[in-house]
């Protein structure tokens, strides 16, 4: 005797219906796996190209934190896009930056902010920063599959822990390992010179505004050594992302305010650079 197909009348299958984790990841892992990422059965990866996206920083600053991303995606000595996005929200109070395999990462992306939410409505509330960096690196790990094959993803995490009263960032390696960094990070192709750049121009105490400027620099000095990593791009008025995450949640800096400031550090270097060869 053939079982009635629960959606022609109406109604749920089972699984969704029965009480469970909090974890929508756990859900697909135990009702639909073939839709989690790491799951995807993949030949040949080795001959796959496609498009990486390449350096994220981010900043803490005061009463919170600034997370920014070029825009350029790679693939192989090509530039695939100009316009990729690589920041986005994560929830209300946290941010998550993309390096690696961009099609993958923006879908782990999308994943992590459905599990956020899915854990808010379970639940009845936020999940800690710690919480939201741990399910993070759980997801990260079961793409171990697919990045021993050369797709890898590799994001970079912050937010305002709404118990500690401050901002934090996360990074992360191929396998789930979670690490607290302190001050500043960058993760991509550029980092080494993002972090150098970091390294200079941070200081405790900074306003969101100066962080802004600090991560917009720390990129613009990524981009001058890092072929991967694209610069501000004043003809198309193509600006980095750039996002910053306090108590009052997340707020993605105007286009405007970036091209003030990518104008200011533009005619700074250029007076540098003039005043060096007169």
């Amino acid at each position: 005797m053939s079982h009635p197909d629960p959606l022609a009348s109406g109604r749920l299958p089972a699984a969704f219906m029965t009480p469970g984790s909090s974890s929508f990841v756990d859900f697909l892992a135990s009702h639909a796996p073939a839709l989690l990422p790491g799951n995807r059965p993949l030949v040949g990866a080795e001959q796959v190209h496609a498009p990486h996206g390449t350096t994220i920083v981010a900043v803490v600053c005061a009463g919170g934190v600034v997370m920014a991303g070029d825009r350029r995606a790679t693939m192989g000595s090509m530039i695939a896009s100009r316009e990729i996005e690589k920041v986005f929200p994560a929830d209300e109070y946290s941010a998550v930056g993309i390096a690696g395999t961009a099609g993958l990462a923006v879908e782990l992306v999308r994943l992590f902010q459905l599990e956020l939410e899915h854990y808010e409505k379970i639940e009845g509330s936020l999940l800690s920063l710690d919480g939201k960096a741990n399910r993070l690196s759980t997801m990260i790990r079961g793409n171990l599959g697919l990045a021993m094959q050369g797709l890898a993803v590799v994001p970079l995490f912050a937010g305002f822990d709404l118990d500690r009263r401050t901002g934090r960032i996360f990074s992360y390696d191929v396998t789930g390992g979670r690490y607290e960094e302190h001050e500043h990070h960058a993760v991509g192709s550029g980092s080494v010179f993002a972090r150098g750049s970091l390294k200079k121009l941070w200081r405790a105490g900074l306003s969101p505004q100066d962080a802004v400027r600090v991560a917009v620099e720390a990129l613009v000095d990524a981009a001058d050594d890092d072929s991967a990593t694209g610069g501000p791009d004043t003809t198309r008025r193509i600006w980095p992302v750039v996002a910053s995450v306090t108590e009052s949640g997340y707020l993605r800096v105007p286009d405007d305010t970036l091209e003030d400031v990518v104008e200011t550090v533009v005619a700074q270097r250029r007076a540098a650079h003039a005043g060096g060869r007169s």
